[in-house]
C-alpha cells in the first residue's frame, strides 16, 4: 500500500478530519513542488504539497496514525505560505486543508509550551490591549469618523508601535477605535481553527465598516472569515489615493526591494500595490525571492528557529547582492525576520514597513 491509495471510497471509511472535496481537488500532478520552499531544501516528497496532502489523505482513513513521527514532523515543517495555492492548475485549497489539519494534530501535549504562551496572550481583548500599554501606537484621537478603521495589529502594537501611526499619517480618515482584540490568524494557523474564526467576527463585529490592516497575514484570514469587501491591507487602501503619494523632497531615489507577506500574495492576490507605491519614493528592485516565505511564517520563526534561517538564508543573500538601501515589508512577522537576519549579516540595507516608507516625507 502506497499514501497514493489510501484515498477513502465511502463515508464510512472517513475520520472526518478533512474536508473531503478539498482533499479530493488534489491530483498529484507535482506542479506545486517547485513552488515549495520546504522541498526545496529537502528534495523529499513528504516535505512537499503533494506529499503532505497524502499523508491528510491517510491520516482520514486511519492509516496513519496522528501520532506517527513523520506526520507530526510534516505538520510542523510546513511554514503555511501557501506558494503551492497560485501554481495549482486543479485549484488546491492548501491552506485550508494545513489549518484543518493543525486543528487535529495540534492539540494537548502535541502543541509546543512556546506555542501555548503565545496563544495564550492573544487570546483575551484585555490581554491584547495591555501588549500596547507601554507603546506609542496610534490612538482613536484626531481625525477619522468615516466608515473605514484601522486595525492594531496584536504583537505589532508592542514590537512596531510606528507602523500604525505612520498609517494614521498617510490616511487621517481611518478611526482607531480602542478595545480592539486579536483577529484570530495565530489560532486559525496554529490549531485553533474555530477560535480562531470566532475572532475575526468579535474583530468584525468591535470594527465596523472597512477594516484596513497593516499586517498582511492578518487580512487574509480576516478576509476569509468576514469577506474581501470588508477588509483591505494598507497597500489597497492607499493604491486608490497614489496621486497623494509622492516622494517628497527626496532629492536622491533610494534603491528598494520587496518581501511579500505570503498569504497576502498568495491568498489575496496583492501584488502590484505595494510594488507601485514603492515605485513612487524610490528606485523598486524586484529581487528573485521576494514572492518566496522569508521564514518568518507566524509562528514558524519561534517555533523552528534553525529551519526558519535556514529558508532566510536566500534572501538575505539576495538583498546584500542587490546593495539595497531599503527592503519594505508589509507584515509585522517579516519585519522581525529580515531585522534580525540583516543585523545577523551585518548588512548596510535597513528594514522599514510600507507605512512607515510612505510616511517618512509627511
Amino acid at each position: 500500500m502506497t499514501l497514493e491509495t489510501t484515498a477513502p471510497d465511502s463515508p464510512d471509511e472517513r475520520r472526518g478530519i478533512f474536508t473531503q472535496e478539498l482533499l479530493d481537488r488534489c491530483i498529484s500532478c507535482g506542479f506545486c513542488l517547485p513552488a515549495c520552499p520546504t522541498y526545496a531544501l529537502t528534495l523529499v516528497e513528504t516535505s512537499s504539497p503533494r506529499g503532505r496532502i497524502n499523508l491528510m489523505r491517510a491520516i482520514e482513513t486511519g492509516a496513519l496514525d496522528d501520532d506517527d513521527p513523520t506526520v507530526i514532523e510534516e505538520s510542523s515543517f510546513c511554514l503555511g505560505c501557501r506558494a503551492c495555492e497560485p501554481v495549482c492548475p486543479a485549484g488546491v485549497q492548501y491552506g485550508a486543508l494545513l489549518e484543518e489539519w493543525r486543528d487535529q494534530a495540534w492539540t494537548g501535549r502535541r502543541r509546543p509550551l512556546r506555542l501555548r504562551a503565545l496563544l495564550w496572550a492573544v487570546s483575551r481583548r484585555w490581554r491584547v490591549r495591555l501588549m500596547g500599554v507601554p507603546r506609542r501606537h496610534a490612538r482613536a484621537r484626531g481625525k477619522g469618523d468615516g466608515e473605514a478603521r484601522l486595525m492594531l495589529g496584536c504583537f505589532e502594537r508592542a514590537l512596531y508601535p510606528k507602523v500604525s501611526r505612520a498609517a494614521k499619517r498617510l490616511a487621517p480618515e481611518l478611526s482607531v477605535p480602542a478595545g480592539q482584540g486579536c483577529c484570530g490568524a495565530l489560532h486559525a494557523h496554529n490549531g485553533e481553527l474555530e477560535r480562531g474564526r470566532a475572532l475575526a467576527r468579535e474583530l468584525g463585529d468591535a470594527l465596523p465598516g472597512t477594516i484596513v490592516t497593516t499586517a498582511g497575514g492578518c487580512a487574509a484570514h480576516l478576509a476569509s472569515v468576514l469577506g474581501p469587501e470588508r477588509v483591505k491591507e494598507l497597500s489597497q487602501w492607499l493604491a486608490g489615493r497614489a496621486a497623494d503619494a509622492n516622494g517628497g523632497s527626496r532629492t536622491e531615489r533610494p534603491r528598494i526591494g520587496l518581501q511579500d507577506s505570503c498569504h497576502l500574495r498568495n491568498g489575496l492576490g496583492v501584488v502590484a500595490e505595494p510594488r507601485a507605491l514603492i515605485a513612487l519614493v524610490g528606485d523598486y528592485v524586484e529581487l528573485p525571492s521576494a514572492a518566496a516565505c522569508c521564514g518568518a511564517a507566524g509562528t514558524y520563526a519561534l517555533l523552528r528557529p534553525e529551519d526558519s534561517a535556514r529558508v532566510l538564508d536566500r534572501h538575505l543573500d539576495e538583498i546584500e547582492a542587490a546593495d539595497l538601501d531599503a527592503i519594505v515589508v508589509v507584515n509585522p512577522g517579516c519585519y522581525r525576520q529580515l531585522e534580525q537576519g540583516i543585523k545577523r549579516r551585518k548588512l548596510r540595507t535597513r528594514v522599514v514597513h510600507l507605512a512607515e516608507l510612505m510616511a517618512e516625507d509627511r
